[in-house]
């Protein structure tokens, strides 16, 4: 590996990952891909294990462990050819818990993040509604100020974990008339009255559970409510530089999954007397696209790196995950293709991991918004700068 950015340490936790996973999730997930539904004791095992706390305050229960801890990762969850289960840990340990650790009190920290960090909460961050997608801003789920509680409605959609959670951080207009200036992040507790869910049937990501959520006058105490009113929208633009590197760093990890499957199997097929790795077509679209990948990983490392030491680099991880997110569909499709009508077979795991790839460059922000984000930043010179601290 890189030891630009890897210790001794860092391989050391890579490879008692590895086993863990090989030995505690990859038994199971066929039954979840199947049943799309991640049994909770994984949860409480990742939980023991430290896996969710790896980021997180020593005070709650964490490690407070660099950067790198997170990168190696998410690398090695996609490596098990599940983006769903993928999904469903990052999500929770790096959308949820990222707002709950950074706007939320000392009684909900104590509540809800050390309950995360253990494995005995799951959670899901809610931002994204049905008629808004990438428009963060045209939010229209709101929350109404009474008495000592807050009266939310509204819904979201495209929730990872949004039906199977126990708790959900959900964002909602508190003062609608000052647009973008007026949102704010609220935790609720999923068995709360008005809340309720509708699982969506994906083409990829199988394992976890993605839900449509309704919010039907739902009241929350005001203690619920995360950081400063009406400070919502900056958090959430806060997070995305991490949200969309995390989207960057899973996509290089499985486009070299692909590749390394695919570079094993040509070596062992034979076509007109010799393995296919041998055929110049071959090797040199494999050439160039281990080059494509190699070129992703190291961006993505240095930027991983600057973000560790607190700068705020959301021009660079909206890059990554523009350009990873393409690269690795390109990279699974061509790979997939190297193995013929095998690669078309459920039975191999390139027909799976292709479904998966395909919502790189959707969630999270769609490449489309994404290159007017750059736009913005490279030709008018828009300057973003970080909510908090």
């Amino acid at each position: 590996m890189n030891n630009m950015y890897f210790t001794e340490e860092h391989e050391l936790f890579r490879k008692s990952f590895q086993d863990f996973l090989q030995k505690e999730v990859v038994p199971h997930i066929e039954k979840w891909e199947e049943s799309g539904t991640i049994e909770r004791f994984i949860w409480k095992k990742f939980g023991e294990m430290g896996y969710f706390g790896l980021n997180q305050p020593e005070e709650y229960g964490g490690l407070n462990l660099d950067i790198f801890y997170t990168v190696i990762f998410l690398e090695e969850l996609q490596k098990i050819d599940s983006g769903g289960f993928a999904a469903a840990m990052w999500a929770h340990a790096y959308l949820a818990m990222t707002h709950v650790n950074a706007e939320g009190s000392k009684e909900i920290k104590e509540k809800y993040l050390t309950a995360s960090i253990e494995g005995d909460k799951i959670g899901c961050l809610c931002i994204t509604e049905p008629f808004g997608g990438s428009d963060v801003a045209g939010m229209k789920t709101t929350a109404v100020k009474k008495g000592a509680n807050y009266v939310i409605n509204g819904s979201k959609t495209f929730i990872t974990n949004g039906v199977y959670s126990d708790y959900l951080v959900v964002a909602a207009k508190t003062s609608p008339e000052k647009g973008n200036k007026g949102m704010s992040i609220f935790i609720i507790d999923r068995d709360t009255p008005g809340i309720s869910a509708t699982k969506l049937n994906k083409l990829g990501w199988r394992a976890s559970d993605t839900a449509e959520l309704a919010f039907d006058n739902v009241e929350v105490p005001e203690a619920n409510l995360m950081g400063e009113k009406d400070n919502g929208f900056s958090y959430i633009m806060q997070h995305f530089a991490m949200e969309r590197l995390i989207m960057g760093v899973n996509a290089h990890a499985r486009a070299q999954y692909a590749l390394d499957y695919a570079i094993n199997y040509m070596s062992e097929r034979e076509a007109f007397g010799r393995t296919i790795d041998k055929f110049q077509a071959l090797r040199h679209t494999m050439a160039e696209m281990a080059s494509e990948v190699e070129m992703c990983r190291e961006f993505n490392y240095s930027i991983a790196k600057r973000l560790g030491q607190g700068q705020y680099v959301v021009k660079e991880a909206s890059m990554s995950k523009l350009l990873s997110t393409k690269i690795a569909d390109k990279v699974i499709y061509e790979s997939l293709q190297m193995l013929g009508g095998y690669g078309y077979m459920e039975d191999y795991p390139l027909a799976r991991l292709y479904r998966d790839s395909r919502l790189g460059p959707i969630g999270g922000g769609t490449s489309e918004i994404l290159r007017e984000i750059i736009a913005k930043m490279i030709i008018d010179k828009k300057e973003y700068k970080p909510a908090t601290k």
